[in-house]
């Protein structure tokens, strides 16, 4: 199998000011190429950084790829210390690049310059990976048996080349590529650690080959990652583990296809023909944002009423004031007439109601901060249950969102 080391470089990167969103596309990539990943690291602009690094994944790695430092200014140094490295005598001047940046500088109304003309000058030792995108070309060495890939920084010019980049791999690694599958299992409503308490047995029994990760998010539940390298039938033998999971867990798995729970949930209400309303109050909006960001979801999402408000409770959604009154917004009896009073405002065949207190604030010791009610009306009654998390406020709201969206889910079911 092909081993591979990820660099990003930059030290806007170590300082935290930007998120470094390629390393994890290029894993992705490489990994549906069938390139092992072995190591992802960050180094800043230094030579003798890049320098160290390149010596130490080549002991390792049978493949580098590089991100950033190829831009015209005096930090941008990953071209020439690659040159340095591979040890290029001269740059030649790349002409199908410079034809691509006279483009751009034409296209954009902008003068060429020799600083941007310089860009497409690149190390004798090297060939150009073309950028029709921007500027600094990718570059591609063979260097004593290994292979040097650098890429530009900016995430859409990288991604623009990397099939350029697929399909030199497979040329040159042809012949020792090997599948690399991963699978995901979703589950919803069970925590980490009780998940792996009930299928202690089942992950104890599973085949040498095959690889598990858990792994917990607070919108998408604990996904279950399935891995096998260099194994015929590694499809089959995944799907037949999936099936003995799922007939563990049962409808806490949600997707085994990497769809998420609101593409879920859509899915089931199309399968019924089937419409939903929500009625938010301290998620502000998070469950109807999840659902309309999924295309076609006007085939069953209504509308909402944001009722952070008690008086937009009482008059929209007709909550009564004695109720508010005595049990409080945040209680069984005031998401059940929440998500029935948004129900019958929309026409809609389910609605979902959520009120709970999400932090910092506000809460007591009879309902401590991260509680929430969730409510789910559904053609033919009405649930509602109490849910306490830990977390800070972005957290909470998530899994209040998260967990209304599951129990809808259910109800559906």
């Amino acid at each position: 199998m092909i081993k591979s080391l990820i660099c990003t470089i930059g030290d806007e990167l170590l300082i935290g000011q930007i998120t470094d969103t390629n390393a994890a596309f290029m894993a992705r990539e490489l990994n549906k190429t069938g390139v092992l990943v072995t190591q992802i690291r960050s180094v800043g602009d230094s030579r003798e950084a890049i320098w160290e690094l390149l010596d130490a994944a080549l002991k390792e790695a049978d493949l580098v790829v590089l991100t950033g430092g190829l831009g015209p200014t005096r930090d941008d140094i990953t071209k020439n210390t690659l040159a340095l490295y591979t040890g290029s005598r001269r740059f030649y001047r790349s002409e199908v690049q410079e034809a691509h940046i006279r483009a751009i500088c034409e296209k954009r109304g902008n003068h060429l310059f020799e600083i941007n003309r310089a860009q497409a000058d690149v190390p004798e030792t090297c060939t150009v990976l073309e950028n029709r995108l921007g500027t600094a070309p990718g570059m591609w060495f063979d260097y004593k048996g290994k292979i040097i890939i650098s890429l530009p920084g900016v995430p859409y010019e990288m991604e623009g080349i990397f099939p350029i980049v697929t399909q030199a791999i497979q040329r040159h690694f042809s012949a020792s590529l090997c599948p690399v599958i991963h699978r995901n299992i979703a589950t919803f409503g069970i925590p980490e650690s009780v998940l792996a308490q009930q299928i202690a047995d089942w992950e104890e029994a599973l085949p040498p080959q095959l690889h598990l990760a858990y792994l917990p998010n607070p919108l998408s539940g604990v996904k279950l990652r399935l891995s096998i390298y260099e194994s015929q039938g590694g499809e089959s033998i995944i799907e037949q583990e999936i099936t003995l999971l799922k007939s563990i867990l049962g409808n806490a798995v949600y997707s085994t296809s990497d769809q998420s729970l609101a593409e879920v949930v859509g899915a089931l209400l199309i399968q019924k023909e089937a419409t939903v309303a929500t009625a938010e109050s301290c998620t502000g909006g998070k469950i109807a944002a999840m659902l309309t960001a999924q295309a076609g979801a006007s085939a069953y999402y209504l509308g909402s009423v944001l009722a952070y408000h008690n008086r937009i409770k009482e008059e929209l959604l007709e909550v009564p004031a004695d109720l508010l009154h005595q049990y409080g917004a945040v209680s069984r009896e005031c998401v059940e007439a929440m998500a029935q009073g948004a129900k019958k405002r929309f026409g809609a065949d389910y609605a979902v109601a959520t009120s709970g207190i999400a932090g910092p604030s506000g809460g007591t010791i009879e309902k401590p901060t991260g509680t929430v009610w969730i409510g789910v009306a559904a053609p033919q009654k009405c649930t509602a249950q109490k849910f306490i998390f830990s977390g800070n406020r972005l957290i909470n709201i998530d899994r209040f969102a998260a967990t209304a969206l599951h129990m809808l889910r259910l109800e559906i079911l």
